[in-house]
């Protein structure tokens, strides 16, 4: 499993500190200070991404509120929604789920007693990420839609907060011009900071276990090798099923992306 360790962003405070673990969550992190269009830096403090969101204690709430959090975008399933409440008092929620379909192939298999290999459980999670950009469109358009009609800083997020939530993510700073590389390697700080919760129940084989709750390069280029091929790149993607329009991505840009080369 590929591991890297967190990019040199440029020092802040504490409480946002991209690579600072709230204690009860994990991968919760800012997707500030990536350098995105034309050399302009994303802001920090308003997008976080996170997992579940329902093992928070009061410390974590007390961050929360600190960050001016009003709002979160659930990208889980229902019956994932059900087992792990993630409701925080004076914060908003969107519910945009997206059913967790590789977690249920693989269990499926596993109850007829078949065990996928390594590599057969890496195909299955690429066919995910192909399914977020294709059949997944129309929810991450409803993302982009909240994005630009909220202002307010928010977190979005799954179960991991890994693979829904990393395309979102992928696709956000995409879209704010940050590059390729850059969008690759906070994608995999999954691997550093994602800690499996004690509250979500998956049972299967370690090598199986270890490809569903980690992140590999070869997932979200799965996504963006379907977004290239079948719909003629990430600016089209965008403009066509995502359904930003260029004065959407510009007020996306001016909202997102600092003023100049020094924070603000």
């Amino acid at each position: 499993m590929t591991t890297i360790s967190p990019p040199n962003h440029t020092p802040i405070e504490n409480e946002r500190d991209p690579r600072r673990l709230l204690p009860g969550a994990s991968n919760f992190r800012d997707l500030g200070g990536h350098t995105g269009h034309g050399g302009r830096r994303v802001r920090y403090g308003r997008v976080y991404r996170s997992d579940h969101l329902a093992g928070l204690t009061s410390e974590d709430l007390r961050l929360l509120k600190g960050m001016g959090l009003t709002h979160r975008i659930d990208f889980r399933g229902v019956a994932e929604c059900a087992a792990l409440p993630a409701n925080v008092a004076g914060i908003s929620t969107l519910p945009l789920p997206i059913e967790p379909t590789v977690v249920h192939r693989v269990e499926a298999l596993l109850a007829q007693g078949t065990v996928p290999t390594e590599a057969e459980t890496v195909a299955l999670m690429c066919q995910t990420y192909q399914g977020f950009a294709r059949e997944g469109a129309p929810v991450y358009a409803r993302f982009f839609r909240h994005l630009l009609e909220h202002s307010t800083p928010l977190v979005f997020h799954c179960t991991a907060g890994k693979d829904r939530t990393g395309f979102a993510a992928a696709l956000l700073l995409g879209a704010l011009g940050v590059a390729h590389d850059d969008i690759v390697q906070d994608y995999l700080l999954t691997n550093c900071l994602y800690r499996r919760s004690p509250l979500v129940h998956t049972r299967g084989p370690d090598h199986v276990m270890d490809v569903l709750w980690g992140v590999q390069p070869a997932f979200l280029e799965a996504a963006f090798t379907t977004i290239e091929r079948e719909f003629g790149g990430l600016a089209r993607y965008l403009a066509g099923p995502i359904g930003l329009a260029p004065t959407d991505l510009e007020r996306l840009r001016a909202s997102l992306l600092e003023t100049g080369n020094s924070p603000t």
